[in-house]
């Protein structure tokens, strides 16, 4: 362990809040534009004249490039500083945005949304490591909070606004929305940003770039578009699976015999990163697969206009920055796994209550549900951020930020894919286990009131009981996908015993800052 002084950026003031401000509006940019666009589409579909299968590359083509682009944003930032880069990218993803909204073709919207990717990947990991570097350890957990109000916000906000911007403005608001927060964070960044430390010597592993590259960009494409193409039945989505296999396992195998390799791999010696990596799976799940499930809850089974299910959505965000709030205070008094523990403990209830849900439930009950729900996110994640760097070393804090954000980004992906899957297959296995009920010899059937609504005689009352059968099933496959995401959260619970002590380096002095590990 060797002293070094604390970095300028580190002591409290108007430099520090300035850097902190466009930390931030960078961090809600390239959040919000994760789910923003998604409420969009329909409108963008007939205004740039696409099939239902081109305009799915408008959210395709940002998360291919974002997932791929995010893996080198450590080497960059380490070989040609990190404030350049950031201001390069934080200027790129603007100009991309304000491109999107002027696009007057499908194919102008693809390309400028692979830029947003590739100059938006850049802008949490970046975010994250300006934040940590510039907060004394023992203000760590505050600056977590602050940062993790714009990364959790971005995505239960987004379809909210994204929703209100299209209806009251137009589909182009949804990009153009970015042009203030963009020219705040560059110039900003500009006059207030200290330049880290460049190293020249750096050379690029092309190799395992390339094969990390293909491996993801691959499961990516396959992950986004399996659902469309009925998974392994289509040929393209077994072809690019294969290739995602290749491609990982090429990655694997360069950068454990190479002398350099692409990923710094002492980052998993950390127990703490290595434990955050892992918890760190369960919060892309979880806070991404439930929020792809609510919206067509909400809106298909139980029939809210769009306005009401992105308010919906939006009370878990409530619930978070109320957490955010507190935590940093808690976490003087209370250990980080303890805090991380209750967190996970209160999403796997609510989840286990949202088994429950039907197109009767009260408005009133999915409010509280959702509210508790996102504080039990806000308890996970803030601890998380903070624990995850506790211990890793300074110089390895730009790959870090860098690898967490890919494992969230992948593993939200993954997510997504799982339950939407589930829920297409569990509707049809739920429905055909329903219509085996559904027979001459059912009493309630027969009743006078049922059989004169439900004529099964009839093609209208086959027509109408399918339609009930169908909803009955949806909002059964609904609850089944609900159920998995509890039983994921209930069995990364235990795995909080892995994380080190925090709460002595919590109440270390401003002085003690200065150690760290060579």
């Amino acid at each position: 362990m060797n002293a070094v002084a604390p970095s300028p950026s580190a002591v409290p003031g108007l430099r520090r809040n300035m850097v902190t401000i466009c930390a931030m509006t960078a961090t809600i940019m390239q959040a919000l534009d994760t789910t923003i666009a998604n409420v969009a589409l329909p409108y963008m579909q007939g205004s740039l004249s696409a099939s239902q299968d081109q305009i799915n590359w408008v959210l395709t083509s940002y998360i291919v490039a974002a997932a791929i682009m995010t893996a080198p944003v450590g080497w960059i930032a380490n070989r040609f500083g990190r404030k350049r880069i950031f201001i390069i990218c934080s200027a790129g993803f603007t100009a991309a945005s304000v491109m999107c909204g002027l696009a007057q073709d499908i194919t102008q919207m693809v390309v400028f949304r692979l830029m947003q990717g590739v100059f938006g990947a850049a802008l949490v990991p970046l975010s994250q490591a300006v934040m940590l570097d510039s907060y004394a350890l023992h203000e760590r957990a505050k600056a977590m909070a602050i940062w993790g109000m714009g990364v959790m916000m971005g995505p239960i906000m987004g379809p909210s606004l994204g929703a209100w911007l299209t209806e009251t403005y137009s589909w182009h608001w949804v990009f153009f929305v970015n042009l203030p927060f963009g020219a705040i964070t560059v110039l900003g960044l500009i006059v207030f940003m200290d330049e880290t430390t460049v190293n020249k010597d750096l050379q690029f592993d092309w190799f395992g770039f390339t094969g990390l590259a293909v491996g993801i960009g691959t499961l990516q494409l396959a992950l986004d578009r399996g659902e469309q193409l009925d998974w392994f039945e289509s040929r393209e989505i077994i072809a690019e699976f294969i290739i995602s296999g290749i491609g990982f396992y090429y990655f694997f195998a360069h950068s454990l015999t190479t002398r350099r390799p692409f990923i710094q791999f002492a980052i998993f010696k950390d127990r703490n990163f290595a434990t955050g990596c892992v918890f760190m799976v369960v919060i892309g799940v979880v806070l991404f697969s439930t929020m792809a499930l609510a919206s067509p809850l909400f809106q298909n089974a139980f029939g809210f206009p769009i306005l009401t299910a992105g308010l919906l959505l939006a009370t878990r965000g409530m619930g978070t920055f109320v957490a955010m709030m507190l935590v940093s205070r808690l976490m003087h008094y209370l250990e980080a796994r303890t805090l991380i523990g209750t967190g996970l403990a209160l999403i796997a209830i609510t989840l286990y209550d949202m088994t429950g849900w039907t197109a009767d439930t009260q408005v009133t009950t999915i409010i509280i549900n959702s509210v508790v729900q996102g504080f039990g996110l806000g308890l996970v994640f803030v601890p998380l951020s903070t624990v995850a760097f506790l211990t890793l070393p300074d110089q390895l804090r730009t790959d870090g930020t860098s690898m967490l954000t890919l494992v969230r980004n992948v593993a939200s992906s993954i997510g997504i894919s799982i339950v939407i899957a589930k829920l297409t297959s569990g509707t049809i296995h739920n429905h055909a286990i329903l219509a085996e009920h559904v027979t001459p010899f059912n009493q309630a059937l027969q009743m006078p009131d049922v059989a004169r609504i439900l004529d099964l005689g009839t093609d209208a009352g086959r027509a109408m009981m399918d339609m009930i059968l169908r909803a009955q099933a949806q909002i059964m496959a609904f609850s089944q996908d609900f159920e998995l995401v509890a039983l994921v959260t209930v069995c990364a619970i235990p795995l909080v015993l892995m994380l080190s002590s925090s709460k002595a380096a919590m109440l270390k002095p401003q002085s003690d800052h200065a150690a760290v590990m060579e």
